[in-house]
């Protein structure tokens, strides 16, 4: 493998992720990109090829510049990469409306943002529609720390619309010169690294991915391995769906005829002969075994209540999470899938759709429009409140609701059969004594032949000389009448029992 020096490093294209509220053009600012920088006789059938594309952007000197756009910028993928130690992307655009400004998913776009750690542009985009308010977008967006240039902070912003270009060249431009300042830089002399950014399966090529290389270079011909899967490059393509020999760093590439699926953000390593590939899963399961080895030990083995906590500020999920940590016991605990800042939206409640058990708490904040109404189909468990003792009080509820119930069978009485009267299909009437407690109309009775169960049934009738009696207590002799499918016989004796629930 060569020795990675200075000398052998080169600019590498940005890799770019477009993130925002889902109204406020996204996906018409990538269609845009995508349309007027690819030829258009090659650009119509990219988004059902591959989730990743390249557009060429000239810069200052006149020189072609490539950027590659993840055309999924919802993609699972993106939020896995921090658990994974990956970076999909190096550049984030933040796009927000003129119209709207900032609403809740701007600000979990842009937590992702700052937790991924990486550079980003503000798209103040829709600046053509008559509501659009440029300034007062400027100021929502310094109410939120997010301090653009010119009103106190250092972020680069461009003015835009996505529906009819104007001011996305100058947004290519700001990439290209974010990217610069950045330095991002990768060493065609290594072999290929990367991200699994989409997996699938078809019945004509087997198990594809979408990979996006981060660092070296891949040839046709070699072997990538990804967590357990591995897949000879043969089959090796562009972003255009078009076969290639090779492929080097920020390129997105289709991989096909993988012999197992690859998990969507992981990282993949490329090797030149499959033994080394063979090698490399090899050490991956072991690290998995000894990493559920250690999860298994710790893990919690009651039951769990799956939980989506969102609040109006961070700080009352901390407090939240304070008290309700405290309502865990030994056999009932809740598990938080998910938290956030701002209103109750549709990916909260696609989240807590994967599990029935899910709730979601709200605590100063409501569902938004869009999850009201695809709330009314998926029908997740959501509460909001806005005093903390209440919400506290009413989990305190929820956990004895379903904290697990033990049922106990408590025997109360045993009469032992000494003689068969006769009787009709499925009711025996018998004489016997009373052993041990009381035998009482109506018991369930369980019947014992040498210290076994044979079955079970019911005391429809009890009789003491010939009286009708309610029950009978210990020492006594009875004749009852009970309903089974068992032929009861001398000697056998009967337990009445019940059922109690703790």
């Amino acid at each position: 493998m060569p020795k990675e020096t200075k000398k052998n490093q080169k600019v590498r294209p940005p890799v770019v992720v477009v993130m925002g509220h889902v109204d406020h053009g996204k996906s018409t600012l990538l269609d845009y990109i995508r349309k007027s920088n690819i030829v258009e006789n090659e650009a119509g059938g990219i988004t059902q090829n591959i989730s990743a594309y390249e557009v060429a952007v000239k810069d200052e000197n006149g020189d072609d510049r490539l950027i590659t756009f993840l055309d999924t910028p919802g993609h699972e993928a993106f939020s896995k990469m921090r658990a994974r130690g990956a970076q999909a992307a190096d550049i984030a655009i933040l796009v927000v409306s003129a119209e709207d400004s900032v609403k809740a998913q701007t600000l979990e776009a842009y937590k992702t943002i700052m937790e991924n750690k990486i550079p980003y542009i503000v798209a103040i985009n829709k600046i053509d529609k008559p509501n659009a308010n440029i300034e007062k977008t400027k100021m929502d967006l310094s109410e939120k720390e997010i301090y653009l240039e010119g009103m106190g902070g250092d972020i680069p912003f461009v003015l835009i619309s996505a529906k009819i270009g104007t001011g996305v060249k100058d947004l290519l431009d700001m990439v290209i010169l974010v990217s610069d300042l950045h330095e991002l830089k990768g060493n065609p002399e290594l072999n290929a690294s990367g991200v699994i950014i989409e997996a699938k399966r078809d019945g004509r090529r087997g198990i594809s991915a979408t990979c996006v290389i981060k660092d070296g270079t891949l040839r046709a011909g070699m072997f990538v391995a990804c967590g357990e899967a591995i897949v000879n490059t043969r089959i090796l393509e562009n972003f255009l769906g078009k076969p290639i020999k090779e492929a080097t760093f920020s390129s997105p590439i289709r991989l096909s005829g993988f012999e197992s699926m690859p998990e969507v953000g992981n990282i993949f390593k490329s090797f030149n002969i499959k033994k080394e590939a063979e090698n490399y899963v090899t050490g991956f399961k072991e690290e998995n075994r000894n990493m559920n080895m250690i999860e298994n030990q710790t893990a919690y083995a009651g039951k769990t209540i799956p939980i989506i906590i969102k609040t109006d500020v961070s700080g009352s999920i901390e407090a939240i999470e304070k008290e309700m940590m405290k309502l865990n016991t030994g056999d009932i605990a809740f598990k938080i899938i998910g938290k956030g800042v701002g209103a109750i939206n549709e990916s909260d409640l696609k989240m807590g759709n994967v599990n029935k058990e899910s709730i979601i708490v709200g605590f100063n904040t409501k569902m938004d429009s869009g999850a009201t109404d695809l709330n009314e189909t998926l029908k997740v468990r959501v509460e909001t409140f806005d005093i903390i003792y209440k919400l506290i009080d009413w989990l305190k509820i929820l956990v004895e609701e379903r904290r697990p119930r033990m049922e106990t069978i408590e025997v109360i009485g045993a009469m032992k059969i000494l003689k068969i009267f006769g009787g009709t299909k499925g009711k025996h009437v018998v004489g016997g004594k009373v052993t041990t407690g009381r035998i009482a109309q109506g018991s369930t009775v369980r019947i014992v032949r040498r210290d076994f169960e044979i079955g079970n049934g019911k005391i429809v009738e009890l009789q003491v000389n010939k009286l009708k009696s309610k029950e009978v207590f210990e020492g006594s002799d009875c004749g009852i009448q009970v309903e089974t499918k068992i032929d009861i016989a001398p000697g056998d004796v009967l337990e009445a029992f019940q059922v109690t629930i703790k």
